[in-house]
């Protein structure tokens, strides 16, 4: 199943899963500039360090989004 197909799956969990890790995510990366840590990504096939402050910036950088 494609990631755009999910919307359309007959599991309700399945459906709502992509929502909930969005979600998740967004919740570990408050969390790491409330606590100045870093999170580990994967952009582009790269494992990725982010650290706080360019997560601040990043966020700083996004229309309606603000910390």
């Amino acid at each position: 199943m494609r990631n755009h197909d999910l919307s359309n799956a007959r599991n309700p969990d399945l459906r709502a899963s992509l929502g909930a890790l969005q979600r998740a995510a967004e919740i570990a990366r408050q969390k790491a500039m409330d606590t100045n840590t870093a999170i580990v990504v994967v952009r582009n096939g790269k494992l990725m360090r982010i650290p706080a402050d360019k997560l601040r910036d990043e966020r700083r950088d996004q229309p309606g989004k603000a910390s």
